[in-house]
């Protein structure tokens, strides 16, 4: 008689078992339910436009005024919005994390899923993958808008040239990176601000701050700085002392996976 009844409490408590899929599925669903992921997701993608599109008319420009223009500087317009792009996926991917500290939602997400990790995991799952297919479909788009303009010219070029695609695809990548960078920030301080302008520190503060610096130290550690490690992760000319796509691919990683595991450690021993 006791082995039916067995049989029959594991079948009622079956639905209610926490798993990863479950865990991510709620994540997904919370992304989404977010007022900001809508705008800030539009912004990405406009941005990224519109800025490739200015750069392209630009390079026009400076073409008329008898400027050199390279083949390389043309066929990297797609990912010509990078920076800001890079600006406005890690405030929604803070957000993301960091308004469930405000609203104290975080309390019931950690108390359904005690072990704390999983819901990490599933918040860099889904944001690393919505940044690489916003990423990626915010350069192809700028890709399409800047043909007419380079048209005229015959400057136009096939996504088939020399290291289109691949950069195309590493725009992406490099969104989903810092996506991650900025999750893992929104982890450890806890709070939206603080963890928006730390990100902006990071991809446009300290740059622009360690350019004004002569000095060959400075230019060395510059170019580890996650902004500029992402611009040669997406470049498709590499000078001859800068850091290869590869490179900048590794720095970018460490620099989106160094904060997860420091994020990882303090969400099991701080309280919620």
């Amino acid at each position: 008689m006791t082995t039916p009844t067995s049989h029959r409490e594991s079948a009622a408590i079956a639905p209610g078992r926490v798993t990863f899929g479950r865990v991510l599925r709620a994540e997904w669903i919370k992304f989404w339910s977010m007022r900001s992921t809508a705008y800030l997701l539009l912004a990405v993608v406009a941005t990224m436009a519109g800025l490739g599109t200015l750069s392209a008319w630009g390079l026009i420009a400076a073409m008329g005024d008898g400027h050199p223009v390279t083949e390389a500087m043309i066929h990297a317009l797609p990912s010509g919005g990078l920076t800001f792009g890079q600006l406005l996926i890690g405030a929604l991917a803070v957000l993301f994390i960091s308004a469930e500290y405000a609203s104290g939602m975080i309390h019931a997400t950690m108390t359904t899923v005690p072990a704390r990790t999983p819901v990490l995991a599933a918040k860099a799952l889904v944001i690393a993958a919505v940044s690489y297919v916003v990423g990626t479909g915010s350069a192809l788009l700028t890709y399409a808008a800047v043909q007419p303009f380079l048209r005229p010219d015959e400057l136009d070029f096939a996504l088939t040239a020399a290291g289109v695609a691949g950069s195309i695809a590493r725009t992406g990548l490099c969104l989903a990176l810092v996506a991650l960078m900025a999750l893992a920030l929104g982890a450890l301080l806890r709070n939206s601000a603080g963890g928006i302008v730390t990100l902006s520190a990071l991809l446009l503060v300290l740059p622009t701050a360690l350019s004004v610096i002569s000095g060959d130290l400075v230019a060395e550690i510059a170019e580890y700085l996650p902004s500029n490690a992402g611009n040669q992760l997406v470049a498709i000319e590499i000078a001859d002392d800068a850091l290869t796509q590869l490179q900048g691919g590794l720095v970018m990683g460490v620099w989106a996976l160094v904060p997860l595991l420091a994020a990882t450690v303090l969400l099991k021993r701080r309280d919620v």
